[in-house]
C-alpha cells in the first residue's frame, strides 16, 4: 500500500474543506456533508449505526470493525462461502440472517431498492460508478457514498478505508489498518529488496484464480504477492497489468521456474492435467525438485488483503529461508488474520478446508 503522507493529508483536507461540520437537516438529524471518491457531495447522519455495504465494501467494513453494523448484505451464495473469502467467512454467523439487498456475483452489479429501504440504513457504501450510485440514492432516498474498489497494496485502498472511517467515526482504526499494512510491506521489503537477482530462485504464480479456477496455464502477471518480496518472477513482462493471464503451456517449459506456487482452488485441475500428460510436468525443474506449493487465492469476490500479506510471508520463507529464519510462519499468519478479521487461529480454518499452505505432491 506504501502510504504517501502528502496524498493522505490532501485527502483529509478535502474532507475538511468539503463542509464536514455538523448541520441539522429538515428532520432534525445532525448530518455532515462528505465528498466521496467521485466528487459527489453527500449529506449523511453524523452518527452511523446501520450500514448497507455493496461491491467490495463488506470486506472494508470488516477490516474497520464495522461488520456488526451491516443490516443488509449483497448476495454471494452464502451457503457456499469458503474460508478463502475470508471477510465473509469470518462474519458468517453475524450476517447469516441479514436480508439480501443486492448482488455482485459473476461480475454482475444489481441492487434491490425495496429491500434496502426495508432495513432503513443510515448510509449505503458501494464501489460502483456515479450513474449507479446516483440511481440507488434516488430510488431509496438513502445517502450513498462511493469509495474506490481498492487496488491491492495501493493508495486507492487507503482512500477507501479513510473515507469509510471518516463517515463512520472510526478514523483511528482506518489509520491503524493502513499503518499495519505498511508495516508488513516494509518488513517484507527490508528482508528481500537487497538480495541480488543471481541469489534468488525463480518463481511462477500459476493456477491463477480469476473468473473462476484454472489450471497451470493460468498465471499471475505483476503479482503484488511477488512484488512485495522482490521475487524473481519468470512472468515479468507478460502483461503491463496486475492480473491473471492465460498462456500457452509450452512457455512455462521455456521459463522453467525453480518454484511454482499454485492457488489452492486450481490444484485439482493441475493434478488432473498431470494424469493426462505426465511428460509435460516431468520437464519442469520445480516438479522434479518437489518445489510446487499451494496457498489460498488472493482474490475471492474482489481482492483480499490479509491473505495476500500472509502469502507474501509464506513465499518469502520458501524462497529466502535465511532472511525469514526469525519468522514463525504459523504465528505470523494468525497475527495477520486476527488483526484484519478478529478471529483466532484462522490459519486452521484454511487448512481444514484444503486451502492451507503446503507442498503439492502432483502425481501421488
Amino acid at each position: 500500500m506504501k502510504r504517501k503522507s502528502i496524498a493522505i493529508i490532501t485527502l483529509l483536507l478535502i474532507f475538511i474543506l468539503s463542509g464536514c461540520g455538523s448541520v441539522e437537516n429538515s428532520s432534525g438529524v445532525d448530518t455532515i456533508v462528505i465528498t466521496d471518491s467521485l466528487g459527489r457531495e453527500v449529506e449523511v447522519p453524523h452518527e452511523i449505526n446501520k450500514i448497507v455495504p455493496l461491491g467490495n465494501t463488506p470486506r472494508m467494513i470488516t477490516y474497520l470493525g464495522l461488520a456488526e453494523k451491516a443490516v443488509g448484505i449483497g448476495s454471494m451464495d452464502a451457503e457456499n462461502i469458503t474460508p478463502v473469502t475470508a471477510y465473509a467467512y469470518a462474519n458468517k454467523d453475524i450476517w447469516k440472517d441479514l436480508p439480501v439487498v443486492g448482488t455482485d456475483m459473476g461480475g454482475a452489479t444489481d441492487y434491490y431498492p425495496e429491500q434496502i429501504i426495508s432495513v432503513n440504513p443510515d448510509v449505503i457504501f458501494c464501489t460502483y460508478n456515479e450513474e449507479i450510485a446516483d440511481e440507488i440514492q434516488m430510488k431509496t432516498g438513502i445517502p450513498v457514498i462511493v469509495v474506490p474498489m481498492g487496488t491491492l497494496f495501493e493508495e486507492d485502498y487507503e482512500e477507501a478505508l479513510l473515507l469509510i472511517g471518516k463517515v463512520c467515526g472510526v478514523e483511528d482504526r482506518a489509520n491503524e489498518v493502513i499503518e499495519y499494512i505498511d508495516y508488513c510491506l516494509d518488513d517484507l521489503a527490508n528482508r528481500t529488496s537487497e538480495i541480488p537477482d543471481e541469489n534468488k530462485p525463480s518463481v511462477l504464480g500459476a493456477a491463477a484464480t480469476y473468473k473462476g479456477i484454472h489450471g497451470i496455464d493460468s498465471i499471475y502477471s505483476k503479482y503484488p504477492v511477488f512484488e512485495a518480496i522482490s521475487a524473481k518472477d519468470v512472468a515479468v513482462g507478460i502483461s503491463d497489468e496486475s492480473c491473471g493471464v492465460m498462456v500457452d503451456k509450452e512457455i512455462i517449459i521455456e521459463w522453467d521456474p525453480e518454484y511454482i506456487m499454485l492457488d489452492s482452488g486450481g490444484v485439482n485441475l493441475v493434478k488432473a492435467d498431470y494424469d493426462k500428460n505426465p511428460g509435460y510436468y516431468e520437464e519442469l525443474k520445480a516438479f522434479n525438485n518437489s518445489n510446487i506449493y499451494q496457498y489460498p487465492s488472493s482474490t475471492s469476490y474482489f481482492s483480499n488483503v490479509e491473505i495476500p500479506l500472509v502469502n507474501s510471508y509464506y513465499v518469502g520463507s520458501l524462497l529466502y529461508p535465511q532472511e525469514f529464519s526469525d519468522i514463525d510462519f504459523t504465528e505470523k499468519a494468525n497475527e495477520i488474520f486476527e488483526f484484519f478479521l478478529g478471529k483466532d487461529n484462522y490459519l486452521k480454518e484454511l487448512q481444514d478446508y484444503g486451502a492451507g499452505y503446503c507442498k503439492v505432491n502432483i502425481g501421488e
